[in-house]
């Protein structure tokens, strides 16, 4: 039986994957992370806790968020997380820029590929560095 909650996939498989499809798993991902977060924070309030996560893993937070972590990639991370901008989406929120929306794609794209390549601890630090200073 596959654990879909501990998967690695091949580099073969990873390139098969659309940008797009690493961007959907990198958004569940992300909310999955920030839903922790806002948990362990003691941000666990009903309604708010909803309001709290929407602030959070809207495109212009990501989009934000994102720029923290660009130093800290790697050439191959660089190269995922471009590639995850460059997406073809063909609907913008009316509350995000094209610029922001792209850069919250790219986010998600690279949390997708890292997380489905097996790199939790890898995520987990860019989350952390994502995160410092958020309330």
């Amino acid at each position: 039986m596959q654990d879909y909650f501990d998967i690695d996939l091949t580099d073969d498989q990873l390139r098969a994957i659309s940008s797009i499809g690493l961007a959907h798993m990198g958004d569940a991902v992300f909310e999955v992370m920030v839903r922790t977060w806002l948990c362990a924070h003691g941000k666990a309030t009903g309604k708010g806790l909803h309001q709290a996560t929407i602030q959070l893993v809207c495109a212009e937070s990501q989009a934000e968020k994102a720029e923290h972590i660009l130093p800290l990639l790697t050439e191959e991370e660089m190269a995922v997380f471009k590639r995850g901008r460059n997406a073809q989406v063909h609907s913008v929120p009316g509350h995000a820029s094209r610029a922001q929306y792209g850069e919250a794609t790219a986010l998600e794209a690279l949390l997708g590929w890292l997380w489905l390549k097996g790199r939790r601890e890898r995520v987990n630090e860019l989350f952390d560095k994502m995160m410092e200073g958020a309330v």
